[in-house]
């Protein structure tokens, strides 16, 4: 329900609506343990950004600039070393045809163990930085996307600074020329080592093919987007995070290690809800699966009404 990924964590909620109001808690307590800025709602990210950031030749620039902008919110640390990948990415990001035809800016948020370190990191990259010293607005921009250590996490924001989507470091490395920027979620992603991550935000629905030549997956796809499509449209007009991810799964290594993984049979297809957080599983066993099936599948999954076998 509150898409906790860790324990512990501490999730505020609005007594009177039941909505979740912060699902940070433990980051804000730790910053603002006064409580000076209860009840610690979100915030809009120009208001958290608003103040000067910096060029690496050391000039400012105010924030302000970055309205009316596509922007990248960079999560980064030096002594990570997946952060050197996806840093050399972003950089070259600007080359691409693509982005040269579209205004986009990218404030990076370093976690650097020293002031010298974070010049020397900072130095080798083109965009923008909240400064080194300006904790305090480094931190409130970790809590306003819950960065706890995740590093390196690449936010991309449309031009009125809604989040598009927090898995830009996956879109980069899988879309390099930045074809498909920017980057809209899709409704049914096919299950790969670079997007398995996303099993871990919350509840996925999976389902398992006999597929192991490329297009093959498509006929799953088409299945189970008109679902997938219904539901995200359905939250999105409630103004919510959409409660379940829709992955197709073929016959290859990655299927293999979340099957083992999770204790699935080998049956395919196979229809499954899958939910990391919790270690829970729901298997749809049928002979055939068809769009009705799905989608009541995922209806009494949403009303609660399955019963979860562990993982």
């Amino acid at each position: 329900l509150y898409k906790v990924t860790s324990i512990p964590s501490l999730v505020f909620i609005d007594a009177a609506t039941g909505k979740v109001v912060c699902r940070n808690g433990l980051l804000v307590v730790k910053d603002d343990p006064k409580g000076l800025e209860f009840p610690w709602g979100p915030k809009p990210f120009a208001e958290v950004v608003a103040g000067p950031l910096l060029r690496n030749n050391r000039q400012t620039t105010d924030s302000s600039a970055l309205e009316g902008s596509y922007v990248g919110v960079y999560f980064s640390a030096h002594w990570v070393s997946a952060c050197v990948s996806v840093s050399y990415l972003a950089g070259n990001y600007r080359k691409t045809k693509t982005i040269q035809a579209v205004k986009i800016e990218r404030p990076c948020v370093l976690c650097c163990r020293s002031e010298e370190s974070f010049t020397q990191y900072f130095s080798e990259m083109p965009w923008l930085a909240v400064p080194y010293t300006d904790e305090a607005r480094r931190s409130r921009l970790n809590r306003l996307y819950g960065i706890q250590g995740t590093y390196p996490t690449l936010i991309l924001l449309d031009t009125e600074g809604h989040m598009i989507t927090r898995q830009g470091r996956v879109e980069i490395l899988n879309d390099p020329d930045c074809r498909l920027f920017p980057w809209h979620p899709r409704p049914v992603l096919e299950l790969s080592e670079s997007n398995a991550v996303q099993l871990h935000e919350g509840p996925c629905l999976v389902l398992f093919v006999d597929a192991e030549e490329e297009g093959e997956l498509e006929p799953a796809k088409e299945l189970i987007q008109p679902i997938a499509e219904k539901i995200m449209a359905k939250y999105k007009a409630k103004e919510e995070e959409t409660p379940l991810l829709f992955f197709v799964a073929g016959e290859d290594d990655m299927s293999d290690s979340l099957r083992d993984y999770t204790n699935l049979p080998e049956a395919a297809p196979l229809l499954t809800i899958l939910d990391m957080s919790a270690r829970a599983k729901y298997v749809k066993d049928v002979e055939e699966i068809t769009p009705a099936v799905v989608e009541q599948f995922v209806n009494d999954f949403l009303a609660e009404k399955l019963k979860p076998e562990p993982i």
